[in-house]
């Protein structure tokens, strides 16, 4: 019998404060920037389903207010990109990639804004 052990967290504390200095995805707000866990799961990135009381690796943040980070996790939260014309998962890979690099971030931002 084959039983799969999941990996460790990917954790980065440099990276959450980074996603922290950049506007919010979503409405531009850049008063309280929160960083955005995306908790549904997407196959082709490799990414599994968390649950509630489990945080995805750091890999998968965005910036957030608190009343748009609010939103993301009420209801179907693929559903709540999804009407925001958003893909999520792209957006955090592009950030991850610019770690540190705040002018990137923000361009990143600007480009995939809804």
């Amino acid at each position: 019998m084959n039983i799969r052990q999941r990996l460790p967290r990917i954790e980065n504390a440099k990276h959450l404060a980074f996603i922290r200095q950049l506007p919010c995805l979503v409405c531009g707000d850049n008063t309280s920037t929160e960083a955005a866990h995306i908790r549904f799961g997407h196959a082709l990135a490799w990414k599994r389903q968390c649950g509630k009381s489990e945080k995805p690796d750091d890999v998968w943040t965005l910036p957030l207010c608190g009343k748009c980070h609010h939103e993301q996790h009420e209801g179907n939260e693929a559903m709540f990109w999804m009407k925001k014309n958003v893909d999520p998962i792209f957006v955090a890979l592009a950030l991850w990639r610019v770690t540190g690099d705040t002018e990137s971030g923000e361009a990143i931002i600007r480009e995939n804004a809804p």
